[in-house]
C-alpha cells in the first residue's frame, strides 16, 4: 500500500511535475480495491488496474472466496487494465504451479472484459510466452518494468506487445540489456511506455555508470522534482521526467518527442482521456 498512499499525497505536486494523471496498479486483491477506491477520490487523474501478482498468487488459493470480489474489482470502469500479472521465478513466495493458475485466471477474465493485460516476469520469459500463446488475447499487453535482455525484448516487440521503462535505467549495466535496445534504436516509440514503478526503481541519476551524455540531458526542472520529493531513493511519480529524459539521451532523441509518444500510448491503451 505504500506506493499508493504516496502517490495520493503527491497528485499536486506531480501536476506541477508534468504528470498529469497517475494510474495506480493493484497487485492484491487488498491493493486493488484501495487502487479503485482512489479512482473515484479523484476521478479523471487517478485510474486502476486489478492483479494479482505473481508474488501474490498463493493468497488466492489460501483465500478463494477473494476471487469473485477480484472480479467485481476488475469489471468496474474505472479499472482500466488486468495486471501486473504474469510468472517471477527470481524469488519463490508462491510456487511456479500456483503462479502459473492464478496467471491464466487473470488472462482470462482480460478477454473477457477485453482489458489492457499488465505483464510482470521475471526469469520466466518462456513459461509467458506460452501461456499468452494459449489464450491469445487481443487486447493490448504491455510488459511493465521491463529488465530484460535486449534478445528477451525483441521476443516481446515481435508479438507487438509494448514495453514499459523504469529508472531500472541507472541500474542496467550490461552490455545486452535496457541501454543497449536502446541505444540501437531497436525499440520504436509507438511501442514504449514509462513508469516509476514507485516506491520502488528510484532513478539514481548520479550513479557513476550512468554515461555522460546521459547526466548532461537531464534539465534543472527535473532534476529538481526528482531530489525534492524522492527522499532517501524513495521513487515517485514526479520522477517520469527525468526518466523519460534519460531514455531520450539514449535513444539519441528529443525529451519532448519520447514525452508526447509515450503519453499517447498511454493515452490510447488504458483510455485515460475518458
Amino acid at each position: 500500500m505504500r506506493n499508493i498512499i504516496r502517490q495520493l499525497n503527491l497528485v499536486c505536486s506531480i501536476s506541477i511535475a508534468g504528470v498529469q494523471k497517475i494510474m495506480v496498479p493493484g497487485t492484491s486483491v487488498k491493493s486493488s480495491k484501495e487502487a479503485l477506491r482512489l479512482t473515484r477520490i479523484y476521478p479523471g487523474i487517478i485510474y486502476s488496474t486489478a492483479g494479482i501478482h505473481p508474488h501474490d498468487s498463493k493468497s488466492i488459493i489460501e483465500e478463494p472466496s477473494t476471487w469473485h470480489d477480484f472480479q467485481v474489482m476488475a469489471s468496474a470502469p474505472e479499472c482500466v487494465a488486468i495486471g501486473p500479472c504474469g510468472l517471477d521465478y527470481q524469488r519463490d513466495f508462491s510456487e511456479p504451479c500456483i503462479q502459473k493458475e492464478i496467471f491464466e485466471r487473470q488472462l482470462k477474465l482480460a478477454c473477457e472484459l477485453q482489458k489492457p493485460i499488465l505483464i510482470h516476469e521475471r526469469s520466466a520469459q518462456e513459461d509467458v510466452l506460452d501461456i499468452l500463446t494459449k489464450f491469445q488475447p487481443a487486447q493490448p499487453i504491455i510488459v511493465r518494468g521491463f529488465m530484460g535482455t535486449t534478445d528477451e525484448a525483441l521476443k516481446y516487440l515481435e508479438r507487438d506487445y509494448y514495453i514499459s521503462l523504469t529508472g531500472y535505467l541507472c541500474k542496467d549495466k550490461s552490455d545486452t540489456g535496457v541501454r543497449k535496445l536502446l541505444e540501437d534504436g531497436r525499440l520504436p516509440m509507438e511501442r514504449l511506455l514509462v513508469e516509476t514503478d514507485s516506491p520502488f526503481m528510484y532513478p539514481n541519476t548520479r550513479a557513476s555508470k550512468l554515461p555522460q551524455h546521459v547526466k548532461g540531458g537531464l534539465t534543472e526542472r527535473s532534476l529538481l522534482y526528482l531530489h525534492r520529493y524522492c527522499t532517501f531513493q524513495r521513487n515517485e511519480p514526479c520522477s517520469l521526467p527525468a526518466i523519460v529524459e534519460m531514455i531520450a539521451a539514449f535513444m539519441n532523441k528529443k525529451p519532448e518527442d519520447v514525452a508526447l509518444a509515450t503519453a499517447f500510448n498511454a493515452l490510447k491503451l488504458f483510455g485515460l482521456s475518458q
